[in-house]
C-alpha cells in the first residue's frame, strides 16, 4: 500500500494549503541547514546527535542497541557500527545489561553529556528562531484543513 491510496486528487486545494506547507518546508529547510552547520563545528553529524538524543531519552539514560536501532530505524548492525564511532569519539559507552547478559547497554560519557548538551542549547535557539514561520505555516494549514 502506498502512502499516496485513498487520498482525493479531484478537488483543487486552496492557495493557503500551498503557501502554509511551502511556509512549513522553507522553516525546516533554514533550521536543518543550521543543524548541519552547529554539528559539523562540533564534529558530529546528525546521526550521532540523534543517537544520543535516544541515549539521553532512554530509562535511566541507557538503551539496548536493538532499542536504538529501532528508534533510529535502521538495521541492528548499522546500529552497532553508530555505537561503534560514538564510542570511538568517546561519546557513549557500552555495559553489558545486569538483567540479560547477552544484552548490551549504551550510556553517554562525561563528554557525551557535555556536547550533547551543548548542541541541544544550540539546537533549541535554532528551532525558537524558526517558531514565527512554523506557528504561521502550521495555523495557516489547520484553518484551511477544517475548511476542505
Amino acid at each position: 500500500m502506498s502512502v499516496t491510496d485513498g487520498f482525493e486528487t479531484e478537488v483543487d486545494l486552496p492557495l493557503g494549503i500551498y503557501e502554509g506547507l511551502a511556509g512549513f518546508r522553507l522553516a525546516m529547510r533554514r533550521f536543518l541547514a543550521f543543524s548541519e552547520a552547529a554539528l559539523a563545528d562540533a564534529q558530529v553529524t546528525s546521526q550521532q546527535y540523534q543517537a544520543m538524543l535516544v541515549v539521553k531519552t532512554g530509562p535511566a539514560g541507557r538503551i539496548r542497541i536493538r532499542e536504538l536501532a529501532e528508534q533510529m530505524l535502521m538495521p541492528h548492525n548499522a546500529a552497532v557500527q553508530l555505537v561503534d564511532r560514538l564510542s570511538a569519539a568517546g561519546f557513549v559507552e557500552r555495559t553489558p545489561s545486569e538483567r540479560d547478559k547477552r544484552s548490551v547497554l549504551v550510556s553517554l560519557t562525561v563528554k557525551g553529556e557535555q556536547v550533547l548538551q551543548m548542541l541541544a542549547r544550540i539546537h533549541v535557539g535554532g528551532m525558537l528562531a524558526n517558531e514565527p514561520l512554523l506557528a504561521d505555516s502550521l495555523a495557516r494549514l489547520r484553518n484551511l484543513a477544517l475548511l476542505t
